[in-house]
């Protein structure tokens, strides 16, 4: 039998392997299996005892970026490959997938695998449930046999009350936070590191906009809310795919003052030959505008966004869509401006997101935004943002059947005028 046991990294994993090692060396029903030759006796790999001669050890400890290609393993041990160096980005998560994917061509046919670890993220190849945001359509874990156990039971007490008694478990809460400790010690994916945004403070909704004439006036509708006003914002970006994304987002707003996600678009185009990326974007744009009938479009105009207005507007033209185009210049810092747009509406749940965007990259920028932090993914974020800063603060409307007006010269008295001359 030849085993494999993956880690995180190198070292985590040949902890493993000197520990099975150590056994084999003193347990005395396991010492015939030392060889009387140790050169292949080592902290990382060993070979037993064995009849046949094969080029891969009898186990074999890597990391699970490691290159183990042309490798072969009856068994693989999976121990504790998600943690946070593998799962804090969407990159590294997929990354890890990809890794975790190509170990199938190690393992023989009618091999097994075992994974052996804790969620670190919403995301974790652990969920039980497929994250559709990700377009997951089934668990990364499918057909594996699922054995959890979290540090207190169903009756709110210790399972494992020798290791860890009632006071320690209040004291690492305290220690490590909420999130961390549902996440390692409840078995509960979450994102450990607690980002600034709370996506719990969405509400989601799948209605479509509703228009409608009225005496040649056009208005429009939305879950039976009159909508007032839409603010759109596009955040222009060109070049790889590994850098900033390209992000139209349009929010409307209801005579109460709700907020509405109501789209959010990562453009991505390929240009041919003949073609421009610019123009093509402005395409795009233009097509989204007139499909939501968005009156006008702000333009963050630093970099690469200077030449994009005039673009835009002859595609507009073009297309007949009568929508405003306006130059926008951003000079306050991302993250400000992210927390001066979401925090005042979100606490007040007063932000609307519709179904559609859960199939984007948004509610993982916000679940994992921090601020300041250096590369993080916050294109989305960015630009509903920006939309939401165009929006004018409303004031939810209340009726009453007792008319008073607080100001002075506000009052109307109707005379007396029924009295003979």
């Amino acid at each position: 039998m030849r085993i494999l046991v993956l880690a995180a990294d190198t070292s985590l994993a040949s902890k493993m392997v000197r520990n099975i090692r150590k056994i084999i060396e003193k347990h005395p029903l396991t010492t015939h299996l030392k060889p009387t030759k140790l050169d292949q006796w080592s902290s990382d790999r060993f070979t037993i005892k064995r009849k046949k001669e094969l080029r891969d050890p009898s186990v074999l400890a890597a990391g699970v970026t490691t290159n183990i290609t042309g490798c072969r393993a009856d068994f693989i041990i999976y121990d504790d490959v998600e943690v946070p160096n593998t799962s804090n980005s969407a990159e590294k998560r997929q990354s890890l997938r990809e890794r975790l994917k190509e170990s199938n061509f190690i393992l023989v046919p009618g091999g097994s695998q075992l994974y052996i670890g804790t969620p670190h993220s919403y995301f974790s190849i652990y969920a039980d449930k497929p994250r559709t945001e990700i377009d997951e359509e089934e668990i990364f874990l499918m057909g594996f046999e699922r054995y959890e156990q979290s540090l207190i039971d169903k009756n709110n007490k210790s399972a494992w009350p020798e290791q860890f008694s009632d006071e320690d478990i209040k004291l690492l809460k305290r220690q490590v936070g909420p999130n961390r400790f549902s996440s390692q010690m409840m078995l509960q994916p979450l994102n450990i590191e607690e980002g600034r945004l709370d996506c719990n403070l969405l509400n989601f909704y799948e209605a479509d906009l509703e228009y409608t004439e009225s005496q040649r006036k056009a208005q429009l509708g939305l879950m039976d809310n009159r909508i007032v006003s839409c603010s759109a914002w596009w955040d222009p970006s060109f070049g790889s795919a590994k850098g900033d994304s390209s992000v139209l987002a349009i929010i409307f707003t209801d005579e109460d003052g709700y907020y509405y996600l109501h789209h959010i678009s990562y453009i991505e185009v390929e240009a041919k030959e003949g073609e421009d990326e610019a123009s093509l974007q402005c395409k795009i744009v233009a097509d989204i505008a007139k499909q939501f009938y968005v009156p006008s479009i702000a333009i963050e105009t630093n970099g690469i966004g200077k030449f994009l207005p005039s673009i835009l507007r002859r595609e507009l033209e073009k297309n007949k869509v009568p929508c405003a185009v306006i130059e926008k210049t951003s000079s306050q810092a991302k993250y400000i401006r992210i927390i001066e747009s979401f925090d005042a509406v979100m606490a007040a749940r007063a932000l609307f997101v519709h179904e559609s965007v859960k199939n984007t990259p948004f509610l993982t920028e916000m679940m994992e935004w921090q601020p300041k932090r250096k590369n993080s993914k916050d294109d989305g974020l960015d630009a509903v943002a920006g939309a939401l800063s165009l929006e004018p603060v409303r004031i939810k409307r209340s009726y009453s059947t007792i008319k008073r007006k607080w100001q002075g010269s506000g009052y109307t008295h109707q005379a007396k005028s029924d009295f003979d001359v």
